[in-house]
């Protein structure tokens, strides 16, 4: 009877090369398991690093989105202010004539009481503007002309003893905000 197994062993080859790649897939298997737990915590430590570089990197965006907020609510408070004091100097600019006449007025009128009145209004006037941080530019006769705050609206030849360049009369006072001028004085200068 072995002889009869044998000589059929021997019959069937596709039987013995079966039998060969069941034990070489057996063996390959085994070297899976065995790769296959080391594989586990690389894949794990895979998974960590890149779950770290992704929280680093929404980190990072975080960062940036909170700056340009912080920058975008710096400009918006600034444009805002800028937005606020620009409209205050129109206003106040729109309203100058009217205490460049209360001006007028106080230097026409003849009698005491009527000048104190005046005087009274353009006090008011002044402190107004003052409340609004407007103040006015500081110009008299005899000063050096200074194009940063004035302008020339006409020449005037020197007389004897004025130096040529000055301011001879104020037709206009001027105003300023701040640092900027809102309006600017009109003067008359020497040649």
């Amino acid at each position: 009877m072995s002889k009869k197994n044998h000589s059929h062993k021997q019959d069937n080859p596709a039987e013995n090369e079966t039998s060969e790649q069941v034990a070489e897939a057996q063996a390959a298997n085994a070297a899976q398991t065995e790769n296959a737990g080391n594989a586990q915590p690389q894949r794990e430590l895979s998974d960590l690093e890149k779950a770290l570089a992704a929280a680093e990197d929404f980190k990072r965006k975080w960062y940036n989105v909170s700056a340009e907020y912080e920058n975008y609510r710096k400009r918006n408070s600034a444009a805002v202010a800028n937005a606020y004091r620009d409209g205050a100097s129109d206003a106040v600019l729109r309203i100058l004539p009217v205490a460049d006449n209360f001006g007028y007025a106080y230097d026409s009128a003849s009698d005491e009481k009527t000048k104190a009145g005046i005087d009274k209004v353009i006090k008011s006037f002044a402190t107004i503007l003052a409340g609004l941080g407007i103040e006015e530019i500081a110009i008299s006769a005899g000063d050096p002309f200074d194009e940063k705050v004035a302008e020339a609206i006409m020449n005037a030849p020197a007389a004897d003893g004025e130096k040529p360049n000055t301011v001879k009369q104020v037709l206009k006072k001027g105003y300023r905000a701040g640092d900027r001028v809102i309006r600017y004085a009109q003067v008359i200068v020497t040649v």
